[in-house]
């Protein structure tokens, strides 16, 4: 397990992540499916920014954790596991 590249892990990861939280928003109109979406935000509500006089920067980041995210990595580490 040593000689895998970390680069592989990290897009699994970030595809479990990415895809697990698609098919939670999409099972959230189904009502037995409704529990995948379950989940919690965190972040900045409303964004910074700085204002420099000729240069606007906002910065900003939210991230949303769900049921069916956390399925995705699970996946994901069980196909990295067996790559």
């Amino acid at each position: 397990m040593g000689n895998k590249n970390f680069w592989i892990l990290l897009i699994l990861l970030l595809t479990g992540i990415v895809l697990g939280g698609f098919l939670g928003s999409l099972a959230d109109g189904i009502s037995w499916l409704s529990w995948l979406n379950f989940g919690q935000s965190f972040g900045l509500d409303s964004p910074l920014v700085l204002n420099l006089g000729i240069l606007v920067i906002t910065f900003g980041l939210s991230i949303k954790i769900t049921l069916a995210s956390m399925i995705g990595v699970a996946v994901a580490l069980l196909v990295y596991r067996y790559i």
